[in-house]
């Protein structure tokens, strides 16, 4: 029984703990607010919530663990979207690799694999030739990547994805962009927490 009061008493300590947790998050120290915001992609009675980041940053790779454990919980009202930013050239090369992955139908079995190929296998998977390679492991001809790596489709959509970098104010990543209007930035576990804070801020407003 008295097991039982402690475990109550802990729970009790945890959920006031978190509640004022979220209380105490403030824009300009938590998130930021978006000075222009746009238009969504989210259909109608979602909330988007979009993470953009690049193969290559060890803080998208701290990130992304918490990430996936916060996605098989999501409510039902996130719309998630991954956006590979391609702020620069480097970034650029994964962004295209990414989208060709996508267009290709191998997005979801390889996205976990490469970050931990790059971060923990060492592998420089940054260029046009070395994510051929990588992603013929997964079926993937290297013609077929090679042809798509440049096409007008996978260009239209790193042009979309530096349009919405731009429109964010995004000076780095990961960042996790809620309802267009809020960026949050970090490495670890408390993202996903000032994410469910903007969520519910955002149910509120409407």
């Amino acid at each position: 029984m008295k097991n039982l009061v402690l475990s109550g008493l802990t729970a009790a300590v945890m959920a006031f703990s978190a509640n004022a947790m979220a209380a105490d998050f403030v824009a300009g120290k938590d998130y930021t607010v978006v000075a222009n915001p746009g238009k969504t992609a989210a259909p109608a009675g979602k909330i988007e919530v979009r993470e953009f980041f690049w193969y290559g940053c060890p803080h998208c790779f701290k990130l992304e663990p918490h990430m996936q454990t916060w996605l098989k919980k999501a409510p039902s009202d996130v719309y998630f979207l991954r956006t590979p930013a391609a702020m620069n050239k480097v970034w650029e090369q994964g962004a295209r690799g990414y989208y060709v992955s996508e267009a290709l139908g191998v997005r979801k079995k390889t996205h976990i694999p490469l970050f931990h190929a790059i971060h923990e296998g060492g592998q420089q998977i940054f260029d046009q030739a070395s994510q051929a390679k990588f992603f013929a492991r997964y079926g993937v001809p290297e013609q077929k990547f090679n042809s798509m790596f440049n096409s007008f489709p996978i260009t239209a959509k790193v042009a979309e994805s530096n349009k919405l970098a731009q429109q964010y104010q995004l000076t780095g990543v990961p960042a996790v962009v809620v309802a267009g209007k809020y960026v949050v930035q970090g490495e670890d576990g408390k993202v996903t927490q000032v994410v469910d804070y903007l969520l519910e801020k955002e149910r509120k407003g409407k």
